[in-house]
């Protein structure tokens, strides 16, 4: 039942222990109890000039944006519509991994479905939140076709 209250800018404290696999920096053993009334969404961190820089890695686990991407690539895992989608976008000269993760973003959603649609050589700006799996690799949560 906690979980239906659980909207975009609910503000809750969470309490864990602090881990990491495979860079992925994550809360362990969490439980989570709602902070207030008050609610807070945070702005996407335009994170375009930061791909293939070191810097990149400080903003993991951030709301970010990439703007001006290249569609290189569009796999459904397991080769099935439905399961997560796995994206290639290229920028200046350089590729790179992206998801829409099911579980997250529902195969009946806007981003999903948009991302379903994308053809090679499309040109996208991305929202989502950097994730770090021996790289980055961004979860969508909004994407718009230029």
């Amino acid at each position: 039942e906690d979980a239906a209250k659980l909207v975009p800018g609910t503000k809750i404290k969470i309490t864990g222990n602090k881990g990491e696999w495979s860079g992925e920096i994550e809360i362990m053993d969490a439980t989570f109890e709602f902070a207030g009334k008050d609610t807070y969404i945070a702005p996407a961190l335009d994170a375009t000039k930061l791909l293939g820089t070191d810097e990149l890695i400080d903003h993991q686990n951030e709301k970010v944006s990439f703007k001006g991407l290249t569609v290189e690539a569009v796999e459904y895992k397991n080769d099935e519509p439905g399961d997560d989608i796995y994206v290639t976008l290229g920028y200046n000269g350089a590729s790179y991994s992206f998801c829409v993760e099911r579980y997250l973003t529902a195969p009946d959603s806007e981003v999903y479905t948009t991302v379903g649609t994308l053809q090679v050589g499309n040109v996208v700006d991305v929202e989502g939140f950097l994730y770090w799996y021996e790289g980055p690799n961004t979860h969508i949560t909004s994407i718009v076709k230029k």
